[in-house]
C-alpha cells in the first residue's frame, strides 16, 4: 500500500484524532499561522489578494486556521491524496475560502504563481533527504519578495538516543490525552512511511536554498515549526 492509499483510507476521519497524536497542536499550528501571517497581511494592507500554497494540505487544516487568522487569503492546494484533497475543498468552501487544488505529488514542480506564503504541515517528511532538499530549492522561486516559508512539521531527534526519547515522549503524551490502542496503533501504521530529519539539518537546507532569516520557531520535542523568508 502507498502512502496516497494510507491517507486516502482515513480522510473522512483523519481530523478528529488531531488533537490527541499532536499533544502540542495549538502552540503548533499556531505559531505557523503565526509566522505566515505578516506577509499575508502586507498584501491585504496593499489592496492585493494574499496567495498561499499549501504543499501536502490533506484535509486543509492549516490552510483553514490561516484563513481565519487573515480572512481575505486565497488558497492553492497540493496533494496527492485525492479522497484528502476533496475533504479539504468541503471545508474550504463551507467557509467560503476561495481555493482551488491540485493533485501533485511534492516531488512535482510546484505551480506557477508567486505566493505570499508557501505553507506544510505534516507532510514533507514523508520524503527522504534528497527529496526534501529538493523541494526545499524549488521553493523561493515561488515565493513573492518577501514571502514566507513554513514547515510545521515531525522531525527525527539529532541522535538515535534522543530520536527514541522523542518517540517515548510522544506515546505517553497522546495516551494521556485519551488516544486508545486502535488509534495508536493506526498513527504507527502511518508512521512507517515516514522519513523525518532533524530540524537543524533542515534549516540548513532552507539557507542553503537561499531563504533568509531561517530558524526554528517553535519546538516540542519531535514537533517543529521552522521556516525563512525570500529576501
Amino acid at each position: 500500500m502507498s502512502v496516497v492509499d494510507v491517507f486516502d483510507a482515513v480522510a473522512g476521519s483523519y481530523d478528529q484524532s488531531r488533537r490527541r497524536l499532536v499533544p502540542c497542536f495549538d502552540a503548533f499550528y499556531g505559531t505557523a499561522v503565526e509566522v505566515a501571517a505578516p506577509p499575508l497581511r502586507a498584501a491585504l494592507a496593499s489592496g492585493r489578494t494574499p496567495e498561499v500554497l499549501d504543499l501536502g494540505a490533506g484535509t486543509g487544516l492549516l490552510s483553514l486556521l490561516l484563513a481565519a487568522a487573515v480572512p481575505g487569503v486565497r488558497v492553492t492546494l497540493v496533494d496527492a491524496a485525492p479522497a484528502m484533497l476533496a475533504v479539504a475543498a468541503d471545508h474550504l468552501r463551507a467557509r467560503a475560502v476561495p481555493h482551488r487544488t491540485l493533485r501533485a505529488d511534492l516531488t512535482d514542480p510546484l505551480p506557477a504563481g508567486r505566493y505570499d506564503a508557501v505553507v506544510s504541515a505534516l507532510a514533507i517528511h514523508h520524503l527522504d533527504d534528497a527529496g526534501k532538499r529538493g523541494l526545499y530549492r524549488r521553493v523561493p522561486a515561488a515565493l513573492a519578495p518577501g514571502g514566507v516559508f513554513v514547515n510545521a512539521e515531525q522531525v527525527a531527534g539529532p541522535t538515535p538516543a534522543l530520536d527514541r526519547r522523542y518517540h517515548q515522549v510522544w506515546l505517553e503524551r497522546i495516551a494521556a490525552l485519551g488516544a486508545d490502542a486502535d488509534e495508536i496503533a493506526a498513527s504507527l501504521g502511518r508512521m512507517a512511511y515516514d522519513r523525518p530529519a532533524p530540524v537543524a539539518e533542515q534549516c540548513r537546507w532552507l539557507a542553503e536554498a537561499g531563504l533568509v532569516d531561517v530558524d526554528c520557531f517553535f519546538k516540542e520535542w519531535r514537533f517543529a515549526v521552522f521556516g525563512g523568508r525570500r529576501g
